[in-house]
């Protein structure tokens, strides 16, 4: 089943049934003797994925030394006077990474990813942004906005920044084979990672988006970070066409919150209003699009349940599945070629 929803009771459900899933996938492959390429997400909805994954690798249940991990997305701008400053940073996405996944490690993955932001010096990046106006164009229809520079900019910093931070980060997903499994969040509205809503699609596979005021503002507000001036207020990003090229991805979805942009994206007709809508194209394009979210998140999906099965899409309610799932007691891992339904 190329598209699938499955509904759990709550967030430590949807973390153990998205783990197993997971844990299955890569067990496969490298029973294969293959090396299996994962995509991770920040936030706070795949952090108890991490740490039931965390526990299978340290049971030894899966190699880590043969996983190489690419995440979505990383700030530019963060406070430091260097790029391993900014990357050590308490609010950076690589330091959210080792607190929330890789520091639970006690073997450690082949490799691991994190978008090359923190090499951008921003005030640097915000005066050739404004002393070059024709080296970029800015692409979306809301507060967000994609920073498209031109491969032929004529600011050596902007070129670089293209060919070296965009660019490059996709050949290396490239030459690793592709991912073969992306975990993904959903933003309030809609969004995966900083391909913010009303970003178009088509080839934005990398992105350097200028954040809007809002969530300059609100990362203050939030006690991130202490004043303005102290916020990135630009970051790096897969956009939804790269994250759609993996093999499969599993999205979380977890709140009340959640629950419009989900049953949106799965409902209605793909639109980089909603960018997770996206995977509603990959799926059609023969991609596994598993979404795994909790009842709450669920709400919407509930309500246009008709809507969204008459698109071909399977909705599975295991919000009643016993407290503690187990890998061996789950359908997929009985039958892994027909996947969750078994």
């Amino acid at each position: 089943m190329p598209h699938q929803v499955i509904i759990a009771r709550d967030f430590d459900h949807m973390s153990e049934v998205a783990a197993a899933f997971i844990q299955v996938r890569i067990a496969q492959s490298q029973a294969q003797r293959r090396a299996f390429v994962l995509g991770l997400a920040t936030g706070s909805s795949p952090t108890g994925v991490y740490k039931h994954l965390a526990k299978a690798l340290n049971a030894g249940q899966l190699d880590p030394a043969r996983i190489r991990s690419f995440n979505l997305d990383e700030y530019v701008g963060l406070p430091g006077d260097n790029a391993q400053a900014r990357a050590l940073h308490p609010e950076s996405y690589s330091f959210f990474m080792i607190q929330e996944f890789f520091g639970l490690l006690r073997g450690k993955f082949g490799e691991t990813n994190v978008p090359w932001g923190c090499l951008i010096d921003q005030a640097r990046l915000a005066a050739e942004l404004r002393d070059h106006p024709d080296d970029w164009q800015e692409q979306g229809t809301d507060k967000g906005k994609a920073i498209v520079i031109r491969p032929d900019a004529k600011s050596d910093c902007l070129r670089w920044v293209r060919a070296e931070i965009l660019d490059a980060y996709e050949r290396k997903i490239q030459r690793a084979g592709g991912i073969d499994l992306h975990v993904v969040g959903v933003g309030g509205r809609g969004h995966v990672a900083f391909h913010e809503s009303g970003i178009p699609f088509e080839n934005n596979r990398m992105l350097l988006v200028r954040l809007d005021d809002n969530t300059v503002a609100n990362a203050v507000a939030d006690g991130h970070f202490a004043r303005r001036e102290d916020s990135p207020l630009y970051a790096i990003s897969m956009g939804a066409e790269l994250v759609y090229r993996a093999k499969c991805v599993v999205l979380l979805a977890s709140g009340k919150r959640k629950a419009e942009p989900v049953a949106a994206s799965l409902a209605e007709d793909p639109t980089p209003a909603v960018p997770i809508s996206y995977g509603q194209l990959f799926a059609q394009r023969g991609g596994e699009m598993v979404y795994v979210i909790d009842r709450e998140a669920a709400a919407g999906v509930l309500a246009r349940r008709d809507e969204i099965e008459q698109r071909g899409i399977a909705i599975e309610d295991r919000s009643a599945q016993a407290a503690t799932v187990r890998v061996a007691d789950l359908a997929f891992a009985r039958d892994p070629v027909s996947g969750l339904m078994g």
